[in-house]
C-alpha cells in the first residue's frame, strides 16, 4: 500500500493508515481510537486524512452540508428539493476541544427568542459541521463522560437531537470519527472503548535510521510546505482514486456464512461481551475486501479485522492491557476455516476435516482453551500473597503481590464543590437534579422555565402586554442551578516500612489500595501516590489520570526499614500545594494507609502530629486506612485519623458489604 503520511518511523504506523482508510472506505465500521504515547504523529495522521478524502457535494446554503441528491428531509435549514445540483467543496475535519461545552458540540437555541417568539433559533454545533467529514477529538480520555456520551449516541444514529423545554431539532450528523489518546493520562471506560469501532496502537521506533528520516522530513516540511506537499500529490491522488473505487465495490462485496462463522467465533473464543464486536468485524472484514479490490471476504481479512477491532474489548478492568493472542486467534480461524454446505448432513466429519456445525477437526465445536500468557488477557491481577519475598539488602524487602481486589465503600470529601464531573462528591455542575435558579453569569445555557416565567410575570402590564404570549426580556431569564458529582484528587500516603512488610499484611494492604484505585477509575477522579520507608517520603506518582499507572507504581513498591510517617505527611502537603495552583477547583481527599506507628527521624511521634495538624488546618478531608493487625492494637491509626481531622476506618470495614463497617457507619449516623 502506497503510504501518503509522512511519518512512517512510528510502531503500529501501517496499521494506523489502514484503520483510517478502511473508515474512508466504510464509515458504519465506527471510527478508530488510536492509542499511543506522546510525539507519535498521532494527530499528524489524523490530519493527513483530510486531502485524501473525495470532494463532497453539499446544498448551497446549507449549514447542515445536506446531499443534494438525497437530501435530509428534516433538516432545519430545509426542506430542499432532491435531485437538483450542488456545490461541492472538499472533506472537513472539525475538531472537538477537550474543554469545549455541550451546546459547542451539538449545538444552541436561542431560548430568549423561542419563549417571546415562538421560532427555532437553531445555532448548529461542531456536529452539524463535520455530517460527511471527519470529527476528530484529540486527547478523547480527557473529554467529559456527558460529551463522549453525545458525541458516541450521535455517531451511533447518524443524527444529533437537541431538546431544551418543549423545543426539539434534529438534523443528520454522520462522520467518521476519530480520537487520539496517551494512556498515561487516563484509560477510557471499557463502554465507551467498546463503541469506538477499532483501534490501534503507536509507538515511537527504536530505530535511529527510521528517526534519522523523521527528522529529515520534519525539517524539509518546515522549509518548504508547499514543496513538500507537492512531493506526495501523485501519491494521494492515487491513494483518493482508490478510496472512491473501494467506495464503489463496497456494496459488491460477498459476506459469506464461512467468514461469517469465524467471525462470531472468534468474537466467542475471545469472551467480547455483547454482539458489537461481531458486526464491526464483519464490516471491517468486508471493507477489507473493497480496498483489495475483491468482492469475497477472505479469512485473511477476517484475521485483520479482529486485529484492528477486538484488542480493546478484550479489557476486563483499568489494569489490564488491550491485547490479542494471536496464536489463539490463528486456532480459531483454523478450526473454523470450513464453509458448511446446507445441503450436506450437519453431523461434523468424523475424519475431523469437515466444517459442519460440530467444528472441523473433531474439535467439538468449542475453540481450545487459552493456555499461552501472550496478550490475551495481559495485566490480570494474580492472586495475592503467594510466594514469600526475597529478602533484599539493608533490610528492603522485594514486593509482594497485591491481594484480589474488592468493592470498596464509597469515600467523598465533605460539602460542595465545584470541581470537574466526577462521580464521587457532591458539587455544582451543569449537569444533576436542579435545586435552584440564578441569574445566568455569561451565556445562558439550562434555562430555569419556571423562574424565568416568574421573573417577567410581574411586569407583563408595563411592557404592554396585549396577546397571549409571555413579553421575556434578557434581565428576566434564570440560569437553572444543579446539583451532580465531581471527581476529586484521591493521593494515596502509604507506609511502606518494615512494620508494613510481612507477606500476608502488605499483601492485604496493597489489595486494599488497588481497590480504592478501581473505585477512583470508576469515579472519575485523579490520583497521586507518596510511599514513606526508610528515612524519607518519595512520590512515586505525581497526581494523574491514569489510575493503571498508579496501580503499576503499586505493585512494584518495596518495603522495608523505619517509619518516617510526618515526612509522608509533609511530602503529601507538598503534592497537595502543588496541585492547588494547577487546578483549584479540584478538591482532594487523603488516603492514608498505615498502622499509625512513627519510627523515623527525630522525636518522630511529635512531627507526625504537628504535619497531621496541617491538614485539619486547611480542611483537607482525609481518611486513615488502618493497617494494624493481632490481637493486641495500640490504635495508633486512629489517634492520627483525630489529629487530620479525618475519619479511621480498618481494612475489613473498607469492604462495601462489611458488617462491621455498616454497624459503623449506622452508629456515626445515630451520633
Amino acid at each position: 500500500m502506497t503510504t501518503p503520511f509522512p511519518f512512517t518511523a512510528v510502531v503500529g504506523q501501517d496499521d494506523l493508515r489502514l484503520a483510517l482508510l478502511l473508515n474512508a472506505v466504510s464509515p458504519s465500521v465506527g471510527g478508530v481510537l488510536v492509542r499511543g504515547e506522546k510525539g507519535t504523529a498521532k494527530s499528524t495522521a489524523v490530519r493527513a486524512l483530510t486531502s485524501l478524502l473525495p470532494e463532497v457535494a453539499v446544498v448551497p446554503g446549507c449549514r447542515f452540508s445536506c446531499d443534494p441528491l438525497s437530501p435530509d428531509p428534516g433538516c432545519p435549514d430545509g426542506p430542499h428539493e432532491g435531485g437538483g445540483g450542488g456545490a461541492s467543496r472538499p472533506a472537513r475535519m472539525v475538531e472537538l476541544p477537550v474543554g469545549a461545552s455541550e451546546d459547542r458540540l451539538v449545538g444552541a437555541l436561542d431560548i430568549e427568542r423561542a419563549l417571546a417568539e415562538g421560532v427555532k433559533a437553531f445555532e448548529p454545533g461542531l456536529l452539524a459541521a463535520a455530517h460527511r467529514g471527519i470529527l476528530y477529538v484529540d486527547e478523547v480520555n480527557l473529554l467529559h463522560d456527558h460529551l463522549v456520551d453525545l458525541l458516541l449516541d450521535a455517531a451511533a444514529m447518524g443524527a444529533s437531537y437537541v431538546e431544551r423545554e418543549g423545543v426539539s431539532v434534529r438534523h443528520a450528523a454522520r462522520f467518521l470519527l476519530v480520537g487520539t489518546m496517551n494512556p498515561e493520562e487516563g484509560e477510557l471506560r471499557p463502554q465507551l472503548l467498546d463503541r469506538f469501532g477499532l483501534t490501534v496502537e503507536v509507538a515511537a521506533s527504536r530505530e535511529p535510521d527510521e528517526r534519522v528520516e523523521v527528522v529529515r522530513r520534519r525539517l524539509a516540511y518546515d522549509d518548504d510546505p508547499a514543496g513538500f506537499a507537492a512531493r506526495w500529490a501523485d501519491e494521494e491522488a492515487a491513494v483518493r482514486q482508490r478510496i472512491v473505487a473501494a467506495r464503489e465495490l463496497l456494496p459488491s462485496v460477498r459476506l459469506g456464512d464461512g467468514a461469517l462463522r469465524q467471525i462470531a467465533a472468534t468474537c466467542a473464543a475471545f469472551e467480547v461481551d455483547g454482539m458489537r464486536a461481531d458486526i464491526v468485524m464483519a464490516r471491517t472484514a468486508t471493507a477489507l475486501a473493497a480496498w483489495a479490490g475483491r468482492t469475497d471476504v477472505l479469512a485473511e481479512d477476517v484475521r485483520q479485522a479482529a486485529l484492528l477491532a477486538l484488542p480493546h474489548r478484550r479489557r476486563r478492568n483499568p489494569f489490564d492491557a488491550p491485547g490479542l493472542d494471536e496464536d489463539k486467534l490463528d486456532r480459531t480461524l483454523e478450526e473454523f476455516s470450513g464453509d458448511p454446505d446446507p445441503d450436506n448432513d450437519p453431523d461434523p466429519d468424523p475424519d475431523g476435516d469437515g466444517g459442519g456445525p460440530g467444528g472441523p477437526g473433531g474439535g467439538g465445536g468449542q475453540p481450545e482453551p487459552d493456555e499461552g500468557p501472550a496478550g490475551d488477557g495481559a495485566g490480570a491481577r494474580p492472586e495475592g500473597g503467594e510466594g514469600a519475598p526475597a529478602p533484599g539488602g539493608g533490610g528492603e524487602q522485594s514486593p509482594v503481590r497485591a491481594a484480589e481486589p474488592f468493592r470498596t465503600k464509597v469515600l467523598s470529601v465533605p460539602g460542595i464543590g465545584e470541581g470537574a464531573a466526577g462521580r464521587r462528591s457532591r458539587a455544582r455542575t451543569e449537569h444533576g437534579r436542579t435545586t435552584g435558579a440564578h441569574r445566568p453569569r455569561g451565556a445562558l445555557t439550562k434555562l430555569h422555565l419556571a423562574a424565568t416565567v416568574q421573573a417577567a410575570a410581574p411586569h407583563q402590564r408595563a411592557r404592554g402586554r396585549s396577546g397571549r404570549g409571555l413579553v421575556v426580556r434578557r434581565d428576566d431569564l434564570r440560569q437553572a442551578a444543579r446539583e451532580g458529582r465531581e471527581g476529586n484528587l484521591v493521593l494515596f500516603v502509604v507506609d511502606a516500612s518494615g512494620s508494613m512488610a510481612a507477606r500476608q499484611r502488605m499483601s492485604a494492604v496493597k489489595g486494599a489500595v488497588l481497590s480504592l484505585l478501581l473505585d477512583a477509575y470508576q469515579r472519575r477522579d485523579k490520583v497521586g501516590l507518596v510511599t514513606f520507608r526508610g528515612s524519607a517520603a518519595d512520590v512515586a506518582l505525581p497526581p494523574t489520570s491514569s489510575v493503571d499507572a498508579a496501580a503499576a507504581r503499586l505493585e512494584s513498591l518495596p518495603t522495608g526499614g523505619r517509619t518516617p510517617l510526618a515526612a509522608g505527611l509533609l511530602k503529601a502537603h507538598d503534592v497537595l500545594r502543588v496541585e492547588r495552583l494547577r487546578d483549584p477547583a479540584r478538591r482532594a481527599l487523603v488516603v492514608v494507609v498505615t498502622d499509625g506507628r512513627a519510627t523515623g527521624g527525630p522525636e518522630p511521634v511529635a512531627l507526625a502530629s504537628r504535619a497531621a495538624r496541617l491538614f485539619a488546618a486547611e480542611g483537607v478531608a482525609s481518611v486513615v486506612v488502618d493497617c494494624e493487625s493481632g490481637p493486641v492494637r495500640l490504635g495508633l491509626a486512629g489517634r492520627l485519623a483525630g489529629e487530620l481531622g479525618g475519619t479511621a476506618v480498618t481494612l475489613d470495614e473498607l469492604r462495601a458489604d462489611s458488617i462491621a463497617g455498616l454497624v459503623k457507619d449506622a452508629q456515626r449516623r445515630a451520633a
